[in-house]
């Protein structure tokens, strides 16, 4: 018995057509009915400089002079009065800086003093064995043996010092420097002059600590 389903109308469709599925690219939308898609936020660092712009670090001098253009534009903001304020501070500032570097030289200047005073009060301390040292070796007593080698590292302990032993004959005499104990009125003699050395003195630096005892030849 033949089936009434067979004898239904079919649609007028290709044998050979291929079926449409859906989302196929034949039932895409036209460009103007699509919805661009949006993606998620991001941030964006807003600290470091921008990319591809100049960099942000800059010379201290660079920096001093932005300093002082940004300072110059505030004070133009500012009323007369308080320009003078500013200037009356500024003025302020620069005699207490002024006053601070003199203070540090001046203790710079007392704490060198307070050194010599303290070294040349120990050098005259020790002045009269020094004056032994000399006898003895004016005497010949240190030509030979250890105290030879004895009175060497003493005169060169003394020297680091600075010590100068001043006073010798037949130079002119300086009151500065040389203490009169005789007078020798000397015929020919036309100035005062060092006749005879009775004890040496000693110069620490361009102070004196001893005046030398000499005789001095006067004219007669």
């Amino acid at each position: 018995m033949p089936n009434p389903e067979d004898n239904a109308p079919k649609d007028n469709v290709p044998e050979d057509a291929e079926p449409q599925v859906e989302g196929d690219a034949t039932n895409a939308q036209e460009p103007e009915d699509l919805i661009e898609a949006e993606g998620p936020d991001v941030e964006v660092s807003t600290d470091g400089p921008a990319a591809g712009g100049p960099q942000s670090d800059l010379s201290p001098e660079d920096q001093a002079l932005l300093d002082d253009a940004a300072r110059g534009i505030a004070e133009d903001k500012l009323s007369a009065e308080d320009r003078d304020l500013v200037a009356e501070m500024r003025a302020d500032m620069l005699r207490a800086q002024a006053e601070l570097v003199n203070f540090r030289k001046r203790v710079e200047r007392d704490r060198e003093a307070n050194r010599e005073v303290a070294i040349a009060e120990v050098v005259r301390a020790l002045l009269p064995a020094l004056d032994d040292l000399t006898r003895a070796e004016a005497h010949g007593d240190l030509a030979e043996g250890p105290m030879q080698v004895i009175g060497q590292k003493i005169r060169g302990g003394f020297e680091k010092f600075k010590l100068v032993q001043i006073g010798e004959k037949g130079e002119a005499f300086d009151p500065n420097i040389h203490e009169a104990i005789v007078q020798l009125p000397t015929p020919g003699a036309t100035a005062q002059t060092v006749a005879d050395v009775v004890e040496p003195g000693y110069k620490l630096g361009e102070r004196v600590l001893r005046a030398a005892k000499v005789a001095v030849a006067v004219p007669a």
